[in-house]
């Protein structure tokens, strides 16, 4: 199996060649585009790439090792008929903290998603009514040093850049408490809905850190960067109204209309899912495409992917039915 180094990512080109090659139908004048663009695609994703080699002398098998030594919890998936899957952090022992056999299901729970042709959307949350409080303390003690705390930072880092570049719109359900590893958690998500009594907190400065599962980079491009600071430098607490306020937060749950905050999410996402699938995964390729590559190859890629939605099925029957303006 090859992997690649996308821009800090690690990427299964056999990964890459499924989520390209959709199984829906064409017609016949979709299946030329598709032929034609399918290689496209792919080389423009793969471009400027290498063999993974690592980074910062970061060795995955050698922190997996490590990892493996700390068990505990588990990262549950659901998948589910209507194309949404439900990813929970389940450690309520420890308010849902990552131990380090987590961090290694967290990344087997994405690849599978990646593997997923069918899925649309994914909410992530944390049992027993709280989010996530971060790293499991035990493995942080015990992996302290500089060497192999980087090791667990470029572990993280890769898998959670994944979560992001998933082919599913994503939403964090915040309820209780997302802190430290936990804020950085619900960055990697598209979207993020809030309890009425939850906090989201960085508190790294508290335990002498700064992010390092890319949680800094990502909340800049969330709220900005001086929001940013405030949030990483004050350690200040985000609760619902000032989550909205920032644009941290884009709903609070209304526990008033008696329905549990699984469902309440499930239906906030639906209005962003609804559709086929392959038309759902393509809206987000193009938005992630245009948020990362340079603008030339962003409008490249756009060009490639509607290439692969033309002339499909959902396409047909949406000129069929003249749906453009309903």
């Amino acid at each position: 199996m090859k992997w690649l180094k996308f821009q800090g990512d690690l990427f299964n080109c056999n990964t890459l060649n499924k989520i390209i090659h959709s199984r829906m139908a064409l017609s016949s004048a979709g299946r030329h585009i598709w032929k034609t663009t399918t290689y496209s695609v792919r080389r423009l994703q793969c471009r400027q790439t290498a063999v993974y080699t690592g980074v910062h002398g970061f060795n995955n098998e050698e922190i997996r090792g490590k990892l493996q030594a700390f068990p505990g919890g588990s990262i549950d998936l659901i998948k589910q008929d209507s194309g949404i899957a439900v990813m929970t952090v389940n450690n309520p022992a420890r308010m849902n903290a990552f131990s380090g056999t987590m961090m290694l299901e967290l990344e087997e729970r994405v690849m599978q998603l990646e593997e997923w042709t069918e899925g649309k959307g994914l909410i992530v949350q944390g049992a027993a009514g709280t989010f996530c409080s971060g790293s499991d303390l035990n493995a942080v003690r015990a992996i302290s040093n500089p060497q192999d705390g980087m090791k667990m930072c470029m572990f993280m880092q890769n898998t959670l850049t994944r979560l992001l570049r998933l082919p599913l719109i994503s939403v964090a359900l915040v309820e209780g408490k997302a802190l430290g590893g936990g804020a950085e958690l619900i960055t990697s998500c598209d979207f993020r809905l809030m309890a009425p009594d939850s906090v989201i907190q960085f508190v790294h400065k508290h335990m002498g850190l700064v992010p390092g599962w890319g949680g800094a980079a990502r909340l800049v491009r969330i709220v900005g960067s001086q929001n940013a600071l405030k949030l990483l430098g004050g350690a200040k607490k985000v609760d619902p109204e000032y989550g909205t306020q920032i644009g941290m937060a884009n709903g609070v749950l209304s526990p008033a209309n008696g329905t549990s905050a699984l469902v309440e999410a499930e239906q906030w996402l639906a209005q962003y899912t609804k559709g086929p699938a392959m038309v759902i995964r393509a809206v987000k390729q193009v938005v992630v495409c245009g948020r990362e590559l340079p603008l030339e190859d962003a409008l490249r890629t756009e060009k490639d992917v509607f290439g692969t939605v033309w002339g499909g099925p959902a396409n047909l029957a949406a000129l069929a039915s003249k749906s453009k303006h309903k």
